[in-house]
């Protein structure tokens, strides 16, 4: 019996602390505050959860300063943004269609305390119009995506490109620098092309863009063209492009002075007319059609000695190279240069136009050497300069591995509709 009440004891002591400690237990455990963080949105540099903001474009009549009026900056900071702010945002340069944003406080005054411009996708500029003004330059987050690309032309080159939902402009980069040695307007059905390239994105999903090739590859009537870029001065941020031999692609005078035009005539000194009774009445020229006001582009650097209106020519330009040659540009719409002005290659000298003698809008291109008039399609054009020998080795070795991924790219093939049911059936 005492054996009993003693293991009855010890058994209701154990109950005793058990729940005591569980007690306690329980009252150790200490409630846990959950704090949620802000949701941070960023834009140009700014949490936009701390502005009332301000979106738009610039629109036709829109002036930074009545801009600013309307959103209550006083005429003094206008007045020093205009005034002293130039070199970092000149307001007499800002361009309709160009987005903008206010960024306004936001308490019951909501005073403006910054207005950015976009001056294109990537690069923006900030005016600080809190107590001291100052303006600065930025850019948005960008991320650079390699990107490879090929294909085989059935029509053109525009066509093949597109069909494969490629940024257009990598069609004009590809064009510019094989402007030298490969005629665009005489490609052939089979001719083929890969390239090397970065896209642009901003914020990671807003595409930005093309960046320039880095690295092509052309065949056309079955001979292969390479090209590379290489920096060639750091310094100036100078690039060339250079075939696989170290050659230089580019030449002293382009192909055509019109992109993707047609050739409609070409020189041809035995032409007769049947308008003209089939007397003889030679081209010196070669015809490049194309929609009016289309620009007509300066094939090399020189000086302007002609820009008027004459007779069947029309509106021209006539522009002297060097001592050996000169070139002529007829029928424009209206010229963009003046006699005595320098011009470089690739430059907009006018537009194309129906000016003079003409049945439809072109441009007719006509070539000096020597003083007598030539067929520029078929003159071997001068190169450019080479690669110098200090960089040679280093180039080399450079487009090695470039060109290995080159060679190794297949051709994307974009069959047509009707093919594929041909094929099926």
């Amino acid at each position: 019996m005492r054996a009993q009440k003693f293991c009855l004891g010890i058994l209701s002591s154990l109950l005793l602390f058990s729940c005591g400690d569980k007690k306690t237990a329980n009252e150790k455990i200490e409630k846990v505050e959950v704090i949620e963080k802000p949701v941070i949105i960023e834009a140009y540099g700014f949490n936009i959860a701390d502005f009332e903001i301000v979106r738009d474009t610039v629109r036709n009549g829109d002036s930074f300063g009545e801009l600013m009026l309307q959103n209550k900056v006083d005429y003094q900071k206008i007045f020093k943004v205009s005034t002293e702010l130039k070199d970092t945002f000149d307001v007499r340069k800002i361009q309709i269609g160009k987005p903008y944003a206010i960024l306004k406080s936001k308490d019951t005054t909501q005073t403006t305390q910054y207005f950015v411009y976009e001056n294109d996708r990537i690069n923006y500029t900030v005016v600080d119009l809190r107590d001291s003004v100052v303006a600065y330059r930025s850019k948005k987050n960008v991320k650079y995506v390699e990107r490879v690309a090929s294909g085989v032309i059935t029509s053109n080159l525009s066509t093949a490109i597109n069909e494969q939902g490629i940024d257009y402009m990598v069609t004009n980069n590809l064009s510019e620098i094989y402007a030298w040695s490969i005629d665009f307007f005489r490609l052939q059905k089979g001719d083929k092309f890969k390239v090397i390239y970065k896209e642009k994105y901003i914020n990671d999903s807003i595409y930005a863009g093309a960046e320039p090739i880095e690295a092509a590859y052309f065949e056309h009537n079955g001979e292969s063209f390479y090209g590379f870029e290489y920096q060639v001065d750091s310094l100036k941020n100078i690039t060339e492009y250079y075939d696989d031999a170290a050659k230089n692609l580019r030449r002293t005078f382009l192909k055509a002075p019109v992109e993707f035009s047609r050739i409609s005539s070409r020189f041809n000194l035995n032409r007769r007319i049947k308008y003209y009774g089939y007397k003889l009445r030679p081209h010196k020229g070669t015809d490049y059609a194309a929609p009016l006001g289309t620009p007509i582009l300066a094939t090399a650097n020189g000086t302007v000695v002609e820009s008027t209106r004459r007779g069947g020519n029309g509106k021209y330009v006539k522009i002297e190279h060097n001592g050996t040659y000169s070139t002529q540009y007829l029928h424009m719409k209206n010229q963009n240069v003046k006699k005595g002005d320098f011009v470089k290659q690739g430059d907009v000298i006018g537009w194309i136009g129906m000016t003079g003698n003409t049945g439809g809008p072109h441009v007719c291109y006509r070539f000096w050497k020597n003083g007598q008039q030539v067929d520029p399609l078929k003159e071997k054009l001068p190169a450019a300069d080479p690669i110098v020998d200090s960089l040679r080795a280093d180039y080399l070795k450079f487009i090695n591995p470039i060109k290995t991924k080159l060679d190794n790219v297949e051709y994307t093939i974009i069959e047509k509709e009707e093919e594929q049911q041909i094929t099926q059936n």
